[in-house]
């Protein structure tokens, strides 16, 4: 299974998300390495066909996913995106699709790993903490730093998902510090299960899949999707501060500041 997307248009190497399904182990490649891996449109929708195939098909038991290049797992998404936003309500549709792109991931009834490569940034971030498992190499660094670069927000439930796998402290320390945190770290609170030297990585994934796809499939099913059904639960309406910060003077600034190149001036409007 391959799946293609449209070529970049500023770039000449095809950005896409790969699956090919080995032994039962579904191998998911993010490819776009002359942006360290950055979340296109097509990209994510890729993503969300991807996992809906997977769902449906019985030979596939695991699925690892890994960024391609070995510099980044994903480094967030596509900024160009954001320069035709018009006022709020276009905050409020990107966010509800970012969520719409990442449920199939989430409630895939398989295990997933998350082999992480340097940086998880951003969209990488919420892609790594929508799969079971993760390893990384010990130089990986993990943050979604938005209140630097680009002065938006996330979802209610973007957010409450991270809480679950971080805790309020580091996903505090990420949103409003704009820090980015270490693999140490994150190793010692459980976010990551092991780190592993970059040569390691692809060999102890497959081992990890491997004593996954020895164990009872439908226990891990039922017990996997229990558990995302209960962070999911009553999530409250926060569409009103999407659209305040997607609308805001400083979201604009921001996203013209970070594809100029220059740094942002936040002034609260």
């Amino acid at each position: 299974m391959l799946i293609t997307l449209a070529r970049d248009m500023n770039l000449e190497r095809v950005a896409q998300v790969r699956c090919e399904l080995r032994e039962g182990i579904a191998f998911i490649t993010f490819d776009h390495i002359a942006a360290r891996n950055a979340m296109t449109v097509d990209m994510y929708q890729s993503l969300k066909t991807i996992c809906e195939d997977l769902a449906k098909n019985p030979n596939a038991r695991v699925a690892i996913l890994r960024g391609a290049g070995d510099k980044s797992f994903v480094s967030g998404s596509d900024i160009a995106q954001f320069s035709s936003f018009q006022d709020g309500n276009d905050g409020i549709r990107y966010e509800q699709s970012i969520d719409d792109y990442l449920t199939p991931l989430a409630m895939l009834p398989i295990p997933t790993i998350a082999v992480i490569d340097e940086m998880a940034i951003g969209g990488g971030l919420a892609i790594a903490s929508c799969c079971d498992f993760r390893i990384s190499t010990p130089e990986a660094r993990f943050g979604v730093p938005i209140a630097k670069t680009l002065g938006n927000c996330l979802s209610a439930g973007n957010v409450a998902w991270l809480v679950a796998h971080l805790g309020v402290n580091i996903v505090k320390r990420m949103l409003l510090l704009a820090e980015l945190i270490s693999a140490p770290e994150l190793l010692k609170q459980g976010y990551l299960l092991a780190t592993y030297l970059t040569q390691d990585l692809e060999h102890e994934a497959k081992q990890l899949a491997e004593r996954l796809m020895k164990l009872a499939p439908i226990t891990q099913k039922s017990s996997k999707l229990s558990l995302a059904r209960i962070m999911r639960n009553q999530l409250p309406d926060c569409d009103d501060l999407i659209r305040e910060c997607y609308g805001s003077r400083d979201f604009h600034n921001g996203v013209s500041a970070f594809l100029e190149g220059r740094p942002p001036v936040w002034t609260g409007a």
